[in-house]
């Protein structure tokens, strides 16, 4: 049987081949599809790692503030008592400009083993920006006082630069190189996994330093966890008492606000790419059942001879149906041989498990759409009377 239907698709392959550039072209477009779908979703599917519910930052300018480190110092001790004494707010923390959802990235480069890693988040933090977050150590500890005047600065770093450095054994206690390894940073502990560019994002690695008088002079950023009574007549209270201490312009953002407009750049693409993909599938669809249509036509006479010989409906319909599948199954292996050199070749610095499962949610699709363009046409066919049939032709 398969060899008479290889034999039918030979001799007809100048018909067949506008079917298998259908289906290719429908494959690559599909496998990307599911690819950068597949991507975001296991993305989406892995825990934040943090609370950002109810957490504010102030971002403001000190160009008027004194220059002078020690008077600096209390200047900013002052401050956090102030705010730490408002009963609207339960945490604070002085941070660097790239916290959690916001625009700014800072960056640096490790070394181990003469090893480097690149584009390592950097983080500068102040004492209290692990509870503002609410996350947690997976091992080691958390800055103390005492680890600003240590001989190797002492650093926290995530699950994921963890692994990457030192595999599965401990972390706590190592020195690692900076960029150009002239310098060491002693691990003091690892903090658990935060998805800090949005829920669809993967996790990188990341680095945090303690923040300490020395980096006062050029710090922009406050964090607040602010309690659940913190209203819009408490936010503009607090505007104020920031920009008189502050002597300068003063933004209040709601980082959860942040959060889902950094959502937005991410599924609002998505949406549009998925609505133009299925459109276009939906114009193969259209030309995969107008090729199966006009085949049939062309091929009455045949069709008819095999019901005047005894051939039932069925298996006219069948014959009709598997020559589809077999045209589909020649492409989806051309297709399949090209796809597969994404995860072979590693392209993009993407998991090979978006780019296999991918690769067959696109065959079962292609599949799919294919029996479901041929299923009716086929039908069609099986209902061919042979008389009228031979006399047509």
């Amino acid at each position: 049987m398969f060899k008479h239907l290889f034999k039918l698709i030979w001799n007809k392959r100048n018909q067949n081949f506008l079917f298998l550039s259908e289906i290719l072209i429908s494959f690559l477009v599909i496998f990307a599809v599911f690819s950068y779908l597949t991507y975001y979703y296991q993305n989406y599917r892995q825990p934040i790692g943090f609370d950002y519910k109810r957490v504010w930052a102030i971002e403001y300018g000190n160009g008027e503030l004194t220059k002078n480190r020690d008077s600096l110092v209390m200047f900013y001790d002052l401050l956090y008592k102030s705010l730490k004494s408002m009963p609207q707010i339960e945490e604070v923390s002085y941070s660097s400009g790239n916290y959690p959802y916001a625009d700014s990235f800072m960056s640096t480069g490790l070394t181990q083993n003469g090893q480097k890693f690149d584009r390592v988040s950097n983080y500068f933090v102040g004492a209290d920006y692990k509870n503002v977050w609410n996350v947690s150590l997976t091992e080691g500890r958390w800055f103390l006082p005492e680890d600003a005047i240590s001989k190797n600065r002492h650093v926290i770093i995530n699950e994921t630069l963890k692994k990457a450095i030192f595999g599965n054994a401990q972390a706590t206690g190592k020195l690692i190189g900076d960029f150009e390894g002239a310098n060491k940073l002693k691990v003091i502990g690892v903090m658990q996994d935060i998805k800090a560019d949005g829920d669809f994002s993967p996790v990188s690695n990341a680095m945090f330093s303690q923040l300490d008088s020395n980096g006062l002079s050029d710090n922009h950023t406050i964090l607040l966890k602010v309690a659940e009574t913190a209203d819009a007549t408490f936010e503009g209270n607090l505007y104020k008492f920031m920009a008189t201490s502050m002597k300068s312009a003063v933004e209040i953002r709601h980082v959860d606000e942040m959060r889902d407009a950094r959502n937005e750049r991410t599924y609002i693409p998505m949406i549009i790419f998925s609505i133009i993909a299925a459109f276009l599938i939906i114009n193969v669809a259209l030309g995969l059942f107008g090729v199966l249509w006009y085949n049939i036509s062309k091929r009455k006479s045949e069709i008819g001879l095999r019901r005047a010989i005894g051939a039932s409906g069925a298996s006219v319909s069948y014959q009709l149906v598997a020559e589809a599948l077999i045209l589909a199954t020649i492409s989806l292996a051309l297709g399949c041989f090209f796809a597969i050199q994404f995860p072979l070749l590693n392209v993009f610095d993407i998991p090979s498990s978006v780019y296999i499962t991918a690769i067959l949610l696109s065959v079962a699709f292609i599949y799919l759409l294919v029996l479901a363009c041929s299923l009716y046409p086929g039908r069609q066919a099986a209902a061919i009377h042979p008389a009228i049939a031979l006399h047509e032709e």
